[in-house]
């Protein structure tokens, strides 16, 4: 197992290498005939493996990020703004995320399934759910 660390605070992130690697072919099982996801393949084509790998931690870095302030209302200013932010860097580094979007990532993030153990490994028991809520109330305003 490959240990990453937080690039902020150097804390260990609990993820395996190859997590965000078994994430991305999740998403694509899922969603790989959909247009966000060909504009995340004509995004990524002509990127190293490094870069992409790069792109996928410092996503889960806003996950960690989001555990820091779970103890916050998700419909706090400071928490809004990062979901913002989350948001921003999805459409910036893998396709366009629309609030609808956004809003079923965050019903994905909270199913129980890999993406939640994921993110939870990373951030903290609870995030994932607390990052849902905080995505429901964001796409809702």
């Amino acid at each position: 197992m490959r240990m990453m660390y937080c690039n902020a605070c150097g804390k260990k992130l609990k993820m395996q290498h190859d997590v965000l690697l078994e994430d991305a072919f999740e998403a694509k099982k899922q969603w790989g005939q959909t247009a966000e996801y060909k504009e995340y393949e004509e995004k990524t084509k002509n990127q190293s493996s490094e870069t992409q790998k790069t792109a996928w931690k410092n996503l889960m870095l806003i996950f960690v990020e989001f555990g820091k302030i779970k103890n916050k209302e998700p419909g706090s200013k400071e928490v809004q703004l990062l979901v913002k932010n989350l948001q921003d860097y999805i459409s910036e580094h893998f396709y366009q995320c629309s609030n609808e979007i956004l809003n079923g990532l965050g019903k994905m993030y909270a199913s129980g399934a890999e993406f939640t153990e994921n993110i939870d490994k990373a951030a903290g028991a609870g995030t994932a759910a607390f990052v849902a809520e905080a995505i429901e109330i964001y796409t809702a305003r």
